[in-house]
């Protein structure tokens, strides 16, 4: 349900493996609620939006497993899902929330299992990017996992090209190769017992599905 992989300093004497969570659904759904719900806002303005929505959507929840099979899952095609939708609550704020907090609460599911398998990570470090630029989701991965994240200003394209270089011999090490990629943020668990609830809603309606 969750992936092994080399790192890019991987050696036989001085073993670097990873463990990547993958879930499929995440940024593309972000991309899909923008174009069908957006009305011509750019991601900023829909984090904006959604900070404006208190935690939990009153009662919204979103599953973001709409593009195809998830390993996590066991190779289930659950599909995405709107639940709990109130015409007389919901307006287009409350979509954008519960779909990033959908996001972050599978990660969250992910990382049970990650969990199950003995790996407790204590922090999470990630490029300020993509998901990481919206404060909602950020809190909300956060305080759902309960592990705090530090985010360097950086991105996939940046870490790519750093790992190339070492790849490539460009860099003597990695030491090297990453020296000026610098923490820019460290977003520490702060309302972790609300998330927990929540997220346990959150899994309740996912248990329909994957039953």
């Amino acid at each position: 349900r969750v992936n092994t992989f080399a790192h890019v300093n991987h050696t036989l004497q001085q073993k670097r493996l990873g463990v990547l969570l993958c879930i499929n659904g995440t940024g593309i759904l972000n991309r899909w609620i923008r174009t069908v719900g957006g009305t011509g806002l750019s991601y900023a303005e829909m984090n904006n939006a959604a900070a404006q929505i208190a935690p939990g959507c009153d009662g919204l929840t979103v599953l973001p497993f709409g593009n195809g099979a998830e390993r996590m899952l066991n190779n289930k095609i659950v599909g995405a899902h709107i639940n709990h939708l109130d015409f007389n609550i919901h307006h287009k704020a409350h979509l954008y929330r519960a779909a990033q907090e959908g996001i972050a609460f599978s990660f969250r599911y992910g990382l049970d299992i990650m969990r199950e398998n003995g790996m407790r990570p204590s922090i999470i470090r990630a490029g300020k990017a993509n998901m990481f630029l919206s404060e909602v989701f950020s809190t909300s991965f956060v305080n759902a996992t309960g592990v705090a994240v530090e985010l360097y200003e950086s991105d996939g394209s940046t870490g790519a090209a750093a790992g190339a270089g070492i790849g490539a011999g460009i860099y003597k090490s990695s030491k090297e190769a990453f020296q000026h990629f610098k923490p820019k943020e460290l977003i520490e668990p702060e309302n972790e017992a609300h998330y927990n609830e929540l997220y346990l809603q959150w899994k309740e309606v996912l248990k329909k599905y994957i039953a």
